[in-house]
């Protein structure tokens, strides 16, 4: 049982660095039979396209969550396995006409839905906080062009003392026809403190 768990959480750990090298690759925009190779790859082993738009939403730290309001679909994103440090929650706004989607494959979250906004928020806090290095959180509301509520991010701050900086996540949103893609990943200089100064191993 041990064993059988230990070899889950190692495949894991290699499909996330996977990830991560396959996002360098694409974003070194590769040429020629590798680069068609690599990003189909991506393609299918994401299972979902990335189309990004012109535009992006930039979220927008709140002052007080006291106010917070409405029915939300909570998307917990990460805690997979003891270093899983790409962990963060959003709360996603129901009825609105739009929908989060994490940029990753279905196994790195998790979903619940019809929450009530106080206890979307409870879980989306005790989600974030399970690692022994957390601090605390800092929410912020996403918003569209207009001003109009989207939804809301819960993300982890850490002891700086452990990874160098209190904020890891490097996390953008986009707007794409009537989704929201939200692309999450680690601060490259905390990836290699986690996956090491080169993560292309994983690839030979």
């Amino acid at each position: 049982m041990i064993r059988m768990r230990q070899s889950k959480l190692n495949n894991l750990m290699n499909q996330q660095k996977l990830l991560h090298r396959l996002r360098e690759l694409r974003g070194n925009n590769c040429a020629g039979k590798t680069g068609y190779t690599i990003i189909i790859s991506i393609f299918l082993l994401l299972g979902c396209s990335f189309a990004l738009s012109k535009e992006r939403l930039m979220p927008e730290p709140l002052k007080d969550s006291k106010n917070m309001q409405g029915t939300f679909t909570l998307i917990l994103y990460g805690a997979n396995h003891s270093n899983d440090l790409e962990t963060i929650a959003i709360l996603d706004r129901e009825g609105d006409g739009y929908q989060f989607e994490p940029y990753a494959p279905e196994f790195v979250y998790r979903i619940k839905k019809n929450l009530p906004a106080n206890e979307a928020l409870s879980e989306a806090k005790k989600f974030v906080g399970w690692h022994h290095s957390f601090r605390n959180v800092i929410i912020s509301k996403i918003t569209d062009e207009k001003g109009s509520l989207l939804g809301y991010e819960v993300r982890p701050l850490y002891y700086p003392l452990d990874f160098g900086f209190s904020d890891i996540l490097d996390v953008n949103y986009f707007k794409s026809g009537n989704k929201i893609i939200a692309r999450i990943k680690l601060i490259e200089s905390v990836e290699k403190i986690i996956f090491g100064s080169d993560s292309r191993g994983v690839f030979e």
